[in-house]
């Protein structure tokens, strides 16, 4: 069978269909969302198997985990996707902030947490779920005026007038403190910047706080558990396109 690769949780990759496919990929740290795309639109083609290639629900280089990536027809379902609940698991390093609220910029404001109290953690953490207004952050891939923010915030440019969003938080549980690190698991509304809430969680603690590490484990009913590397991706696809040409 083209593309009849299985995953641990038993789900077959299929890259070969004419009307299309919905791809689980886990992208790796370091990459963008468009990186993944990219990579594997360039093994269809060189598979001889064109394909358009689609993805749904941006990750941060900084965040790793589940990408759905649409090919052929597929890609006109992607705003079907788009709106589904998503689910990650990361950490929060307390005491200190970075300008991108993630790994990507350099820290700042380092402060003592020797008063800091578990209970004190997990009493804030009780006060997150709930539906706010959430402005996207300045290094975030949302537009503004033909730009990605990210493009002027390298540049050195900050736009205070970006457009809040309403976001809701329907669970965040606290899954270990290690400090200056603390452990969360958490489920979100469309559109919900996890790096927000990081930095809104640290502020709440009044001693700052960013987004360390990130790892995205649901779409919707797509589980994390069930993505298939980008190396197997492009793997499969060069094995349907050799099929094909057989």
């Amino acid at each position: 069978m083209i593309g009849g690769e299985q995953n641990p949780a038993g789900r077959q990759l299929s890259v070969a269909s004419e009307d299309g496919d919905f791809l689980l990929v886990d992208k790796p740290f370091g990459w963008t969302s468009f990186d993944v795309v990219a990579k594997i639109r360039n093994a269809y083609t060189r598979a001889g198997l064109r394909r358009k290639v689609g993805h749904c629900g941006t990750l941060d280089p900084m965040a790793s985990g589940l990408l759905i990536l649409a090919s052929g027809k597929k890609t006109k379902k992607i705003s079907t996707l788009e709106v589904l609940d998503k689910g990650y698991e990361g950490s929060i390093r307390l005491g200190v902030q970075t300008e991108s609220h993630d790994s990507e910029t350099p820290e700042y404001g380092h402060c003592s947490l020797e008063h800091l109290a578990p209970e004190t953690i997990r009493e804030a953490a009780n006060r997150v779920p709930g539906t706010r207004l959430q402005q996207p952050p300045m290094h975030s891939a949302a537009w503004h005026q033909g730009k990605r923010l990210y493009e002027l915030a390298r540049k050195g440019k900050s736009v205070r007038e970006r457009r809040a969003r309403e976001i809701t938080v329907y669970r965040f549980d606290i899954t270990g403190i290690d400090l200056p690190d603390v452990h969360f698991s958490t489920d979100v509304s469309k559109g919900a910047y996890i790096r927000v809430i990081a930095h809104d969680f640290g502020e709440a603690l009044g001693v700052g706080g960013y987004l360390k590490a990130l790892r995205r484990v649901s779409i919707g009913e797509y589980r994390l558990s069930e993505a298939f590397s980008v190396e197997a991706v492009v793997s499969a696809i060069e094995e349907a396109g050799k099929e094909a040409g057989a």
